[in-house]
């Protein structure tokens, strides 16, 4: 008997909503306490799981929900635990793009999809990149969290500067293959490399 893509897609969802309440029976039964963020963490999970139940562009489109929604529950568990709710003036880039490159790249992978997988790695590597940036000017320099990481961000700011310019200066220098070419080209100019 042929499935179709409808009833393979109702066969995943059917079987994750079985698997989540067995989970959360479990839990309750246990009597472990979860904090509250799981409950933003749970759906997050079960919509990248669901992604691979749909075809393109479905699929990836719900992979990178996922990914947003599981990377807004698992911020809100780090500052629930921490107590450092100001974090939120920077850690919005794990979020988007971050969780959105978890999301894609995630999908990317497990389908086989490079295409998709390179621009959600992208998108991740922005994300790291925009919230180290801001966790530096936050905490490092304005300590939006009272002194609270006054010790791993003294000499850290000033490191990640110098770190910084050393690969800029190093970009400019070194030929590579992530330098775009000029368009349009010089007039006389031969075959870029």
């Amino acid at each position: 008997m042929h499935r179709s893509g409808t009833s393979r897609g109702a066969l995943v969802v059917g079987a994750l909503l079985i698997v989540l309440g067995a989970a959360a029976l479990a839990i309750q039964v246990s009597g472990v306490t979860i904090g509250w963020p799981a409950w933003v963490i749970l759906p997050g999970l079960a919509m990248l799981v669901a992604a691979f139940a749909l075809p393109e562009p479905g699929g990836s489109g719900l992979a990178a929900v996922g990914g947003i929604v599981t990377a807004v529950g698992t911020v809100l568990a780090v500052q629930d635990a921490s107590g450092a709710y100001a974090s939120w003036a920077y850690a919005w880039a794990l979020v988007a793009p971050g969780g959105v490159g978890v999301g894609l790249l995630l999908y990317g992978l497990l389908t086989r999809r490079g295409d998709i997988a390179r621009g959600g790695l992208g998108s991740l590597v922005t994300g790291i990149v925009l919230f180290l940036v801001g966790f530096l000017f936050f905490e490092g320099l304005l300590h939006l969290d009272g002194d609270r990481f006054s010790n791993l961000t003294g000499r850290t700011v000033p490191i990640v500067i110098m770190g910084i310019g050393a690969a800029v200066l190093v970009g400019a220098i070194v030929p590579g293959p992530w330098r775009r070419r000029s368009w349009p080209p010089s007039p006389g100019a031969g075959p870029a490399a």
